[in-house]
C-alpha cells in the first residue's frame, strides 16, 4: 500500500481583502507531496507562492478547498488547530529569523522548547549536535551579529530540523546568500532532511539550485502549472 501524501491540497482558492477590495491570489490549487519528497516550488515574483507556503504551514487559515497537512485538515481550521499544525513544521526563511540577543546555540533551543517535550539538557544537546551537522561546532556561543549570513542560514536550518518535523517549509533561504553559500546551505538541507525523512517544500527564484528537487512545480498568477510539475531528472541521490 502506497503511503498517502504527507501535504494534500486539492481545489483550495483564497482571497485577500473583503467587500470592493476582494481579491483572489490563489486558483484551484491541487498539489499533493509524498513522505520524504524534496519539491521545489518556482514562479515570478507576486504569483502567490509565499501565499500557499504560509497556508500549507498554518500561518493563516485556508479559506475554500481541502488542505490536509499529515492528515489534518486545516482549510477554515480554528486557531488552536493552526497552532498545533505549525508545531510540527520546520521552517527556514529568506531572512533568517534569529533572535539576536541569543546565541546560536540558544536559537536553536528555542526549536525544541516550544514543544514542551525536552528537558534543559536533553534541549542542549541535540542543539549542540545539530549545529555540529551543519558545521558549526567552533560556533555554538557566537550571537548572530558575528556570523556570515550564510552561517545565519546553518543556523536557522538547525533550528528548522533540530525537533525531526514531519515537513520543512523554505521559502528563498538562498536569497541573500553567495553562490557558494547558498550552494552549502541548501546541501546541508538536502542531506539533513533525507537522513532525517522529512518532507521538503522550497520556493526559489534561484535556478542553481534546481537539482537538489525530486519534483518541481511552477506557480503563474495564482495557478499551479500542472505542464511543469515534472520530476527534476538531475535530482540528487543520498545513499
Amino acid at each position: 500500500m502506497s503511503p498517502d501524501p504527507v501535504i494534500n491540497i486539492h481545489q483550495v482558492n483564497h482571497f485577500f481583502g473583503s467587500g470592493s477590495l476582494r481579491k483572489q491570489v490563489l486558483f484551484d490549487i491541487n498539489l499533493a507531496i509524498m513522505p520524504g519528497e524534496i519539491v521545489i516550488m518556482t514562479g515570478p515574483s507576486g504569483s502567490g507562492k509565499t501565499t500557499l507556503l504560509t497556508l500549507i504551514g498554518g500561518l493563516r487559515s485556508a479559506q475554500t478547498g481541502s488542505l490536509k497537512i499529515v492528515g489534518r485538515e486545516l482549510c477554515q481550521a480554528s486557531e488552536s488547530k493552526l497552532v498545533k499544525a505549525r508545531r510540527s513544521n520546520g521552517y527556514i526563511f529568506q531572512a533568517h529569523n534569529l533572535h539576536g540577543s541569543l546565541t546560536a546555540l540558544e536559537n536553536v533551543q528555542m526549536g525544541l522548547e516550544v514543544s514542551g517535550l525536552y528537558a534543559k539538557a536533553d534541549r542542549h544537546r541535540r542543539a549542540a549536535d545539530i549545529l555540529t551537522q551543519v558545521g558549526l561546532e567552533n560556533h555554538l556561543h557566537y550571537y548572530p551579529a558575528s556570523l556570515s549570513g550564510g552561517q545565519k542560514q546553518r543556523v536557522a536550518i538547525a533550528r528548522a530540523l533540530v525537533s525531526y518535523p514531519k515537513i520543512v517549509l523554505a521559502d528563498e533561504p538562498t536569497a541573500a546568500l553567495d553562490k557558494k553559500s547558498g550552494r552549502d546551505v541548501v546541501d546541508i538541507m538536502h542531506d539533513l532532511a533525507k537522513q532525517q525523512g522529512c518532507t521538503i517544500l522550497l520556493v526559489t527564484h534561484d535556478n542553481r539550485i534546481l537539482d537538489i528537487a525530486d519534483r518541481i512545480v511552477h506557480m503563474e498568477d495564482g495557478r499551479l502549472s500542472n505542464k511543469n510539475a515534472t520530476p527534476n531528472r538531475h535530482s540528487k541521490s543520498v545513499t
